[in-house]
């Protein structure tokens, strides 16, 4: 499987807002962008097929696409440690 990065997390958000990649920052609030709990689902659903077991409620703890880069930072961390 492929892991997730940063770059296609970013991708995906803009593809969701309708706003091109470079417009979207790691600290900017994505709620605050017209990000909604549906879309986020959306997203992790999506993302989830990468091989990390991320939940709707990890993402819910943030608001920022750093925040969530975080997140699945630990979770990919974790699932190599598994290995």
């Amino acid at each position: 499987m492929t892991a997730l990065t940063l770059e296609r997390m970013r991708a995906d958000v803009a593809e969701m807002l309708g706003e091109a990649p470079e417009d979207i920052g790691n600290d900017e609030n994505l709620m605050d962008l017209g990000l909604d709990s549906m879309r986020v689902l959306g997203l992790v659903l999506a993302w989830g097929n990468t091989g990390i077991a991320l939940e709707f409620g990890h993402l819910a703890e943030h608001a920022t696409l750093g925040g969530w880069w975080s997140v699945v930072q630990r979770l990919q961390n974790r699932g190599t440690a598994d290995a």
